[in-house]
């Protein structure tokens, strides 16, 4: 980035791709798809972005136990790095259901 912006916006701006890279995969994806068609406005965006973490960690949790490869292993929540983990999925999230909300609705009014 540029040499005047202050580090601050810098760090949010790193920790938001980042957030957006852990959900650009195919399940986190199809997670933020399904939030995005079922969100109807704007203010439901923080809600729906929540939501949909939720979702990405049910899926995560319940995952090995569905394709039965695995034991049914709850997060470690006391640990910092779940909830580090949690913040950028939520950004992401944020920035991929708002980017396929926006779409959304210019499609619907075309």
């Amino acid at each position: 980035m540029g040499g005047n912006v202050p580090e601050i916006v810098q760090d949010i701006l790193a920790f938001a791709r980042e957030g957006f890279a852990e959900v650009n995969a195919v399940q986190g994806l199809v997670v933020a798809v399904l939030a995005a068609l079922s969100m109807s406005q704007w203010s439901r965006l923080l809600i729906v972005a929540a939501g949909a973490v939720v979702a990405h960690i049910a899926l995560d949790v319940l995952s090995p136990v569905f394709a039965e490869v695995g034991p049914l292993r709850l997060p470690d929540v006391l640990a910092p790095y779940f909830w580090r983990d949690l913040g950028l999925l939520y950004v992401g999230y944020l920035v991929a259901v708002g980017i396929l909300f926006a779409v959304k609705r210019v499609v619907i009014r075309g």
